[in-house]
């Protein structure tokens, strides 16, 4: 069954054990770096880098004793504190009591072994490290800021309490006249920062804070808090735009945030030009940040627009934030709505969902005298002094889409235009679950090796039924529930017409079992809405959807029907071309390209749900094959 629980990573000793641990063995480093990586090996299915273990080694004691000497050695230390539906880990994560309520208390501190710092280019949002030459990275007042903010957001423990949680980054090494720089970002708010040269001051703040009493009991509240549902991207989209509170930005995502709005700043200073590429898999935050910069770029009356090559996201962006204003819909352009663009008219142009780049912008529609051969990545890098590129490139499930980093970087330079990229490493669709994103790689052969049998994660549920109508009854128990849930399927039945009744025909059909498709329009059809709002509005689960419509978009619980056009024989998946249903692989597309989409295509399904997904095989081998590497369901 999917639960609907909630599990957190945490290594977890009281400061007093830790000190122990550390000096009770004849190799303290060894023995510390082991306990924790057998750990998170176990509950969380991680390999900790050798750079990670140095910094356990080098960082962790120190916090543990200066625990000690300010009289708190029963304060709990949560190390290696997963973030609830994220990958991220917070350093340590402090639980105790409140010297003056008695209440919970809680403490997020990011620990840095930087020598020196200074911030980048004089932006108080940006920093320089000693050891990483030209490399930006963020504040680290503001990353643990961003942690505090994320665990208010979905931890059900801290509703509403907003002095139960504050932050802290710890710079253990660094004298005060080597980070002089970053105090006056650094703020007195939720977050603060404290250097070796504040050694005292820091033991006081940390008094402050905790009483000289167990923490045991906070810190089992905080990790079996409830976590409250995630804030969908679209239900914020409004105050996004149309007001000043953001979203929360983590780590990557925040310094990709702050390096594009510093591109525009320097742009503006030096009547430049740059292109930014923010890479990520599916649910790393990239359309979170392609809003926040939007929201904020428009609050500071810059010339910026917002472009998709989806007509389903771009349409419910105009009708969500957009609804009853015409300004806020303008900002929602399509990729191929710039061929008459002046060079470097806006200032900022955010193209989301990049991957859906095409080779032009024409199309059977456009007239013949505006026909061109300009390719479409160079048209939209010309309209605007910074364009921003937000891709994944195994999201390519179309002929003719060719949005990949080498193609932009090679029309950007080509142009002499300066390019930076940035990675979003964490993902936060599929909970978090580094190992389900690995599993589906592996599944659909888009990584070296067989499909492997799914070990388990504590943050996310993959199971296998053995019926659509069990998987149908899985996912209505979670809708009623209060959660979101959404059936998908592989394009392998044909897509009719809706009735003149006002109904739709129920073209796929498994057995006995039978649904329709989303509806094909831009109109709702008795209660089915509009496609582009199949996957955020009501109804919609009574359809199944495409990956047309559920492309760019999340739910909490996700149902995959695999048809014939992948089947497993031998061991692995192979695609059939011929049962596909897909107008779009019968256009001149060859057989090798029509396997890559294929597989795409089931990526980009395989990866919409947030807390679980279910499985099922139209074909009864593939069934058989789904049903040794995934538990029953």
């Amino acid at each position: 069954m999917l639960p609907g629980g909630r599990s957190v990573t945490a290594f977890r000793r009281s400061a007093e054990s830790l000190v122990k641990l550390v000096t009770s063995a004849s190799i303290p480093e060894r023995r510390l770096s082991e306990a924790i990586t057998e750990h998170l090996g176990r509950t969380a299915h991680i390999s900790p880098s050798p750079a990670e273990s140095r910094s356990w080694d080098r960082s962790l004691p120190v916090l543990a004793r200066d625990l000690l000497d300010a009289g708190l050695g029963a304060v709990e230390m949560l190390i290696e504190y997963q973030l609830p539906l994220t990958s991220k880990r917070a350093d340590v994560v402090l639980a105790g009591v409140n010297p003056r309520t008695g209440r919970d208390a809680y403490m997020v501190v990011e620990l840095k072994q930087w020598s020196q710092a200074e911030l980048y280019e004089d932006d108080p949002e940006l920093v320089l490290v000693e050891g990483w030459p030209g490399a930006p990275r963020l504040h680290p007042a503001l990353q643990v800021q961003g942690y505090c903010d994320y665990l208010a957001d979905f931890t059900e423990v801290l509703d509403g309490r907003d002095d139960a949680l504050i932050g802290v980054a710890y710079l253990h090494n660094a004298a005060d006249p080597d980070v002089r720089d970053l105090y006056p970002a650094a703020g007195d708010g939720r977050a603060r920062m404290f250097s070796r040269s504040r050694r005292a001051d820091f033991l006081r703040f940390l008094r402050d804070q905790f009483a000289p009493r167990p923490g045991a009991d906070a810190a089992d509240r905080l990790l079996e808090s409830t976590i409250r549902p995630s804030k969908r991207l679209l239900a914020l989209a409004a105050q996004e735009i149309k007001e000043r509170e953001q979203f929360v930005l983590l780590a990557e995502q925040r310094l990709a945030y702050e390096l594009v709005m510093h591109a525009v700043e320097r742009a503006r200073r030096a009547g430049s030009k740059e292109v930014v590429i923010v890479t990520g898999g599916p649910g790393s935050g990239k359309s979170v940040i392609a809003l926040s910069l939007l929201g904020e770029l428009s609050r500071q009356e810059r010339a910026v627009l917002h472009a998709t090559g989806s007509r389903s996201f771009t349409e419910t962006l105009r009708r969500v934030p957009g609804r009853g204003s015409s300004k806020v819909k303008s900002l929602f352009k399509y990729f191929n709505g710039f061929t008459k663009a002046r060079p470097d008219d806006l200032d900022v142009l955010i193209c989301d969902e990049a991957h859906r780049i095409r080779e032009t912008s024409q199309t059977r529609y456009t007239a013949a005298h505006l026909r061109s051969d300009r390719r479409q990545v160079d048209e939209l890098i010309d309209a605007a002094r910074v364009p921003v590129f937000l891709l994944d490139e195994h999201q390519v499930v179309r002929p003719g889409e060719m949005g990949t980093v080498s193609e932009i970087r090679a029309h950007a330079r080509a142009r002499g235009v300066r390019v930076q990229e940035i990675s979003l490493d964490e993902q936060f669709r599929c909970g978090g679950s580094r190992a389900y994103e690995t599993w589906v790689l592996s599944l659909l052969g888009l990584r070296p090796g067989l499909p492997e049998a799914w070990t388990g994660d504590d943050h996310f549920t993959v199971a296998a039924t053995d019926s659509p109508r069990r998987l149908e009854d899985l996912l209505r128990s979670k809708l009623d529930a209060g959660y979101s849930a959404r059936m998908t399927a592989g394009f392998c039945w044909p897509w009719s017409e809706p009735r003149k009744d006002d109904t739709l025909v129920h073209d796929v059909r498994i057995g006995d079992w039978t649904r329709p498709w989303n509806v094909k329009g831009d109109r709702a059809v008795g209660q089915a809405p509009a496609s582009a709002l199949w996957a955020t509005m009501d109804g919609g689960f009574e359809q199944v959807g495409c990956v047309y419509t559920a492309q760019g978009f999340e739910y909490d619980y996700n149902g995959v029907i695999i048809g014939p056009d992948l089947v497993a024989r031998n061991g692995r998946l192979i695609t059939v071309r011929a049962a596909s249903r897909d107008p779009a692989l019968t256009r001149g597309t060859d057989d090798e390209e029509a396997d890559r989409l294929i597989r795409n295509t089931y990526k980009v399904l395989l990866t919409r749900g947030m807390l679980g997904t279910l499985l099922y095989s139209a074909d009864a081998e593939t069934q058989t094959f789904l049903r040794r590497l995934l538990p029953a369901a």
